[in-house]
C-alpha cells in the first residue's frame, strides 16, 4: 500500500504538473523546446485542475447513475435487504474527539445512509479496512457514528478491505453467507460507476443510491473559471476514479464474467 500511495503522488495530478515543471528546469539547456514543452503542460495543467468549471464538466462524464428521490426511499425494502455504505478515509487522533474519526467524505456517506435506513428500515453494512495496517477500520469508525450519533446499529461491518473491489468481494462474502444477494449502494456519485460495477461482479444485485454529486452548476463567481484550490483535490479525485474505472475493467473479473 505505501508504493501504490508515493506512486499516486508522484503520477498524478498534482504531482505530475510539479515533475513536468522540475523536467522543464532540468531541461531547459539541453533541449529547450521540450522543457518548454513540458513547462506549458506542467503550468497548463495546474491551472485547469484548479477550475471549479473542469470539476463540474469532468464530473458530469462519472455521474451517470442517477439519484433516488426521496419518495423511493420508502419502498427500498421491497427491492433489497440491506444498506451498504463504503469507506472514504479516515482522519487520525482528532483532538477534539480524542480519536481517529472518518473523513469528511466518509461522513457524507454515513448521514446518507442512516436517512436511508430511518426512512426504508433496512439493515446496514459499513465496509473499510484499515489504513496501512493501523485499526480500527473505516468500518467501525463509520459503525460507531452510526451507534452514537443516528442510534442505527449496524448488523455487519466489513473491516478489511482496501480498494473498492475489495470492498465488493468482502461484502458478498459476508451478506451470502447471511444468504443475502440484494443491496442499496451509497457511495459519492463519480464513485458509483466502478463500486456498482465491483458489486455486480461479486455476484449482487445492485440498487445505486449516489450521493456528493459534483457536477451540477458550480455556483462560483465568473461561472467558476477563477483558480481554486478545492478544485485542485475534486479534480484529482474524478482523474484518479476515471483511472480506476478502465483499470478495473482491463484488470479485474468476477464470477459474473467467469
Amino acid at each position: 500500500m505505501p508504493l501504490r500511495y508515493i506512486l499516486k503522488q508522484f503520477f498524478l495530478p498534482p504531482g505530475l504538473f510539479l515533475l513536468l515543471l522540475l523536467a522543464a528546469w532540468w531541461l531547459r539547456r539541453r533541449f529547450p523546446r521540450l522543457a518548454a514543452g513540458c513547462m506549458v503542460v506542467g503550468l497548463g495543467g495546474m491551472w485547469l485542475f484548479s477550475l471549479p468549471v473542469v470539476v463540474e464538466h469532468s464530473a458530469q462524464l462519472l455521474e451517470t447513475e442517477p439519484a433516488l428521490k426521496e419518495t423511493q426511499w420508502l419502498d427500498l425494502n421491497q427491492q433489497v435487504d440491506v444498506i451498504v455504505v463504503l469507506g472514504g478515509g479516515r482522519e487520525l487522533d482528532d483532538p477534539g474527539w480524542g480519536a481517529d474519526q472518518p473523513s469528511l467524505m466518509a461522513l457524507e456517506r454515513v448521514r446518507f445512509a442512516a436517512r436511508l435506513a430511518k426512512a426504508s428500515g433496512l439493515p446496514l453494512l459499513t465496509s473499510g479496512g484499515l489504513h496501512y495496517g493501523v485499526p480500527p477500520s473505516e468500518a467501525a469508525l463509520m459503525a460507531d457514528v452510526l451507534a452514537r450519533d443516528y442510534n442505527l446499529p449496524v448488523r455487519w461491518q466489513e473491516g478489511v478491505s482496501r480498494t473498492t473491489w475489495e470492498n465488493a468481494t468482502h461484502s458478498a462474502e459476508l451478506l451470502k453467507q447471511a444468504g443475502v444477494t440484494r443491496v442499496v449502494l451509497v457511495t459519492q456519485a463519480w464513485h458509483m460507476p466502478r463500486s456498482r460495477w465491483s458489486f455486480e461482479q461479486a455476484g449482487l444485485q445492485v440498487v445505486s443510491a449516489p450521493m456528493g454529486f459534483l457536477g451540477t452548476p458550480n455556483g462560483r463567481p465568473a461561472g467558476g473559471w477563477l483558480p481554486e484550490s478545492k478544485a485542485v483535490w475534486q479534480n484529482g479525485l474524478l482523474l484518479n476514479e476515471a483511472i480506476g474505472l478502465l483499470a478495473y475493467r482491463l484488470f479485474y473479473r468476477g464470477p459474473a464474467e467467469q
